[in-house]
């Protein structure tokens, strides 16, 4: 009897900060607070492009999602939330999600 392999594709989206450690040093509890502050927005912004938070460590966050589309289109937002949010924040310390990689398996 052959077992039936269960195939799913997903997306997965990671980002992280970009000079954390530069921040860290600089500001640590400046930097905690506004991570937080990004991560919420973060995780409302996958919620709505359908995908969820895998896991979170330091400075990165691993996103996964069912759609390759909305995958990007939530990069995207992100890549222009969360300066603006950082911009406008009055203990801005300069964090902010640098890099996103989005890969389909």
């Amino acid at each position: 009897m052959t077992d039936k392999v269960k195939r799913r594709l997903t997306t997965v989206l990671c980002a992280d900060v970009h000079g954390y450690s530069r921040l860290m040093e600089a500001d640590e509890a400046g930097t905690l607070s506004e991570l937080r502050r990004h991560r919420t927005a973060m995780t409302r912004l996958v919620e709505r492009h359908d995908g969820r938070i895998v896991n979170t460590w330091g400075d990165a966050v691993i996103a996964e999602f069912a759609s390759v589309v909305e995958a990007v289109q939530c990069a995207i937002e992100i890549q222009q939330e969360i300066p603006a949010r950082s911009r406008t924040h009055p203990s801005h310390t300069g964090c902010g999600f640098a890099s996103a990689s989005i890969w389909e398996t």
